[in-house]
């Protein structure tokens, strides 16, 4: 069964999380220890993100500059493989991205992907460079996650870039793909970054995981808009508990959301790191619990290298 079917077939609110692949020079122990720590709560699927490479450049004496590009962190296969094989009940979902993946590149890793058995995706466009301030689509790749979700598509149906290709097999990918309860930061409105959402979903996407929020207001309406424009699929909110008390000022910058004023009062009378946690945690829960009384199909994390607060949540509401 993939991801959707689960979401078809019953009504419960599963549980799912994303983890953050370690950095280069550290070892998959770091992601199994993750893992392990919220095995209990039973995931319905494990999300593994995507980061391209970057771009670095360094000047030499005659003033000249040297770019090379980085990959900071090991690609979504290799990973994917390892929990697969180590934890064979759960569904992987890795992260397909644009950035930095020609059309042939993209067909490899899915190809690859296929050979493993995943058939569940999460496919998104993918931020810009560190170095540039606007998305730039490698030459030969897709400019927006709508064409990569069709490229997939036409791989479902045997259709492969080489159009003479003997003997191809269809491939059987369920599709995931992101959303913005509050617009994504690239939007005009939140109306256009809809349009933009519903042709995903128009192109094969079977379901939808929004960006982190903290009012579930913003999730309520956000679902609201995306019915009465015929966007029908299952939408899976995505959340993150506060950590510390710089979050109140890094989140909404980095991700371009709003935090409730109950929750910014809340974290305000911390003293430290590890009150502002706690907080985080208290949020969460009661957040989670309003979402499943809503009937959400899956409550899904972002542990961001940090899980002991989402087993703190999920102890209460699963």
């Amino acid at each position: 069964m993939k991801v959707i079917e689960h979401f078809n077939k019953d009504s419960k609110t599963h549980f799912s999380f994303e983890l953050l692949p370690p950095l280069k020079g550290h070892n998959i122990e770091m992601i199994y220890k993750t893992i392990d720590n919220l095995i209990e709560f039973d995931p319905l699927n494990i999300n593994i993100t995507y980061h391209q490479e970057e771009a670095v450049y360094k000047k030499h004496s005659s003033g000249l500059l040297d770019k090379k590009s980085i990959r900071k962190r090991p690609g979504t296969v290799a990973i994917s493989a390892a929990i697969k094989y180590k934890y064979p009940e759960v569904h992987v979902v890795p992260h397909i991205i644009c950035g930095g993946f020609t059309k042939d590149a993209t067909e490899y890793a899915l190809i690859d992907l296929n050979f493993l058995g995943i058939t569940d995706l999460l496919v998104l466009r993918g931020d810009p460079q560190k170095s540039e301030r606007y998305f730039k689509a490698e030459e030969g790749g897709h400019a927006n996650a709508s064409e990569l979700v069709k490229q997939i598509m036409d791989m479902n149906r045997g259709r492969y870039l080489d159009e003479e290709l003997e003997n191809k097999t269809k491939t059987d990918f369920s599709i995931g793909v992101a959303a913005y309860p509050e617009k994504h930061i690239e939007a005009a409105n939140l109306e256009t970054d809809l349009k933009h959402l519903k042709q995903k979903v128009d192109a094969g996407a079977d379901y939808i995981v929004t960006q982190m929020f903290f009012d579930n207001k913003k999730y309520f309406d956000f679902v609201l808009k995306c019915r009465e424009i015929g966007i029908d699929v299952p939408i899976i909110p995505g959340l993150k508990p506060i950590t510390s008390l710089s979050d109140l000022a890094l989140l909404p910058q980095v991700f371009n959301i709003d935090i409730p004023h109950a929750l910014v009062k809340e974290v305000s009378k911390c003293k430290n790191n590890r009150e502002a946690f706690q907080v985080g945690i208290e949020w969460g829960i009661e957040q989670s619990k309003e979402l499943i009384k809503f009937g959400v199909p899956a409550l899904h994390f972002f542990t961001i290298g940090i899980s002991d607060n989402i087993k703190a949540i999920a102890k209460e509401v699963f």
